[in-house]
């Protein structure tokens, strides 16, 4: 399993391990709820969502750094809205179908923005899978004038 998981980009892994736990500690919030067939279900559709544009993100700048300044703002601002709409579309869904509450639905979509938050945590997880991170050394330009 270390093996697979060293394979994947290691911001990506910190990104979505810090969503997991995110899920599992609301997770808990929700036992102390009446409906709690309905709010594991919107929860952890809104976490398997977040998941999804864990990935998106990480593969929309991967190709939007090989793109031209221009090209990669405009890119950039498609691609984002799209997880926009996406959005509300996984939230009009769960509403609309009653499968699972949209509510918590959302939290889990906001479990996102939690793992972004908890990235000192993650970081000391993806130690133990990938070691301590090798940072290469600076590149100090010397300016024109300097010369």
């Amino acid at each position: 399993m270390k093996a697979v998981i060293t394979r994947m980009n290691r911001t990506l892994f910190e990104l979505l391990s810090g969503i997991l736990i995110f899920g599992i500690v609301c997770q808990l919030f929700v036992f102390i709820t009446r409906d709690r067939a309905g709010g594991s279900i919107g929860l952890w559709i809104g976490i398997l969502t977040a998941g999804v544009y864990a990935y998106h993100m990480w593969r929309t700048l991967d190709r939007g750094l090989d793109l031209g300044e221009k090209d990669a703002v405009g890119y950039m601002s498609r691609q984002n809205i799209i997880r926009y709409v996406l959005t509300v579309a996984v939230l009009i869904a769960v509403a609309v179908t009653k499968i699972g509450n949209p509510l918590w639905a959302f939290l889990g979509v906001m479990g996102l923005k939690a793992s972004a938050y908890m990235h000192f945590f993650t970081r000391k997880i993806s130690r133990i899978f990938y070691g301590e991170e090798i940072l290469p050394e600076l590149i100090i330009e010397e300016s024109a004038g300097e010369q």
